[in-house]
């Protein structure tokens, strides 16, 4: 939690533009009609949902086991944050049995079907007289070093890295080595320095998170008008993979200095439809009731919310009845409003489908996502067929139409298959996981076994 002090907000709020990505009305007639009944359960997804949690202190830290793992899935949690400790190797390089566990930790979530929310810090505690709250700046960049490759191998089971290190519980603002209390960009360089190595530690896919916008905007020379647009996201740039975490949501209107100016707020609402967006809450107060939760939440487009604290503010959302809503709508919640397909078809000929999706959630899914059509016959054989469209482009509060048109084989047996959307993780080691594909909010679509949503039965002769 961000112990600091800074004055409150007094400008209004602003959202970020929504609007369909798709307009007007198109001619299906040729097509068969396919009606979707949408769910309000609650249920388990990947990459978004309140998370648990789980520290590793001390210099010989126990791995996670798969048994770990899936008692947290049990509790309908996809996402778990780790957070390592290297207060032991402040001085020198981290040992290989430490490094051997957080590996034996990633085989772990990947086996029990989760992902991580990941974070290295070094002083547990703020504790005045207890110097130093972080490594130097050299050693931090030796410590990335050696984890570098550890994050690459395993960036399929990393959700997002919070760029830690620094300060009290990595969260950026007691420091050592950093310069405290930074406000020039000469000030920054250092933290820049440790964000680009952690951006090139990790492959492209994946975003790191920064406490405060003020961060991101110093660090980079940004300014409101500088947030991302669809044309400037998820490019590879620093820009569009330096992320947000806040680690004091709704603890008071300036979020205990998480937000300075009016700006901060403008600038968080622009940037986070397309970059992710996550933390705990720190202080129950009356800026935490549901109102505020939920237009913060809206607004910023969060992905990710610690379930175990403040557990007074928590449960606080549970007595004015926010609570379900929030579970529902926390990153993306994704419905079939309606459908078109061409249900009477020739082996070798093509196969046209029209579907229309709704993002009911707070914000679009944020790491790269697989979108296929599979036909599944009678006897259990499956036919994969890409589809030229790009979830994270499935912004919260739109409707996207996915309209593609397919070649069927010449050889495929005539007969009734069963058609899905699949939803895949792009991850190899991850792609045949049903765990780690999206499962729609609509009634009777999806198979647990195989991660597919039912679209309706073909006919093939």
């Amino acid at each position: 939690m961000m112990k600091i002090n800074k004055l409150l907000l007094t400008a209004a709020m602003f959202a970020a533009v929504s609007c369909s990505t798709q307009g007007g009305e198109q001619d299906y007639g040729n097509l068969t009609k396919v009606d979707f009944l949408p769910t309000e359960k609650s249920f388990i997804n990947p990459e978004r949902g309140f998370y648990s949690g789980r520290d590793f202190r001390g210099a010989n830290i126990s791995p996670m086991t798969v048994a770990n793992v899936q008692s947290y899935r049990l509790q309908g949690r996809s996402l778990i944050y780790l957070g390592f400790y290297l207060d032991a190797y402040m001085d020198g390089d981290i040992a290989d049995s430490y490094l051997q566990a957080i590996q034996k930790t990633f085989d772990a979530l990947r086996q029990g079907g989760c992902k991580a929310i990941l974070r290295f810090a070094y002083k547990w505690d703020y504790n005045e007289s207890d110097h130093p709250w972080d490594a130097t700046v050299e050693q931090t960049m030796r410590h990335i070093e050696q984890l570098s490759p550890l994050l690459r191998e395993n960036a399929d089971v990393i959700y997002t890295m919070q760029a830690g290190f620094i300060g009290a519980w990595g969260e950026w603002y007691y420091t050592d080595h950093f310069n405290y209390q930074a406000s020039t960009a000469a000030q920054f360089a250092p933290r820049k320095a440790l964000v680009d190595a952690l951006l090139a530690a990790l492959p492209e896919s994946r975003q790191v998170c920064v406490r405060t916008p003020e961060y991101k905007m110093k660090m980079y020379g940004l300014s409101v008008a500088d947030t991302l647009t669809a044309a400037t996201a998820h490019n590879g740039s620093a820009k569009a993979r330096v992320a947000g975490h806040n680690d004091c949501f709704v603890a008071s209107s300036s979020d205990y200095g998480t937000f300075n100016s009016p700006n901060d707020r403008i600038f968080w609402a622009g940037d986070t439809r397309y970059t992710i967006m996550g933390g705990e809450t720190c202080n129950p107060c009356s800026y935490s009731k549901c109102d505020n939760t939920l237009k913060d939440l809206t607004e910023q487009h969060w992905s990710y919310l610690n379930i175990g604290y403040h557990s007074s503010v928590i449960s606080g959302w549970r007595s004015e009845g926010c609570f379900n809503e929030i579970e529902r709508r926390l990153g993306y919640r994704l419905t079939i409003t309606e459908g078109y397909v061409k249900t009477s078809l020739n082996a070798g000929g093509n196969m046209r489908v029209v579907l229309k999706v709704a993002n009911e959630g707070f914000a679009a899914p944020m790491n790269p996502r697989d979108v296929e059509l599979v036909l599944v016959a009678a006897d259990g054989s499956e036919e994969h067929f890409a589809v030229d469209a790009n979830p994270r482009t499935w912004y919260a509060g739109t409707t996207s139409t996915v309209d593609t048109t397919v070649a069927l084989p010449a050889g495929m047996k005539a007969g009734t298959y069963k058609l899905y959307l699949n939803l895949p993780d792009p991850c190899e080691k991850l792609r045949s996981d049903a765990r780690y594909s999206i499962r729609l909010a609509n009634r009777d679509v999806w198979d647990e076994e195989k991660g597919y949503n039912y679209i309706t039965d073909v006919n093939i002769k």
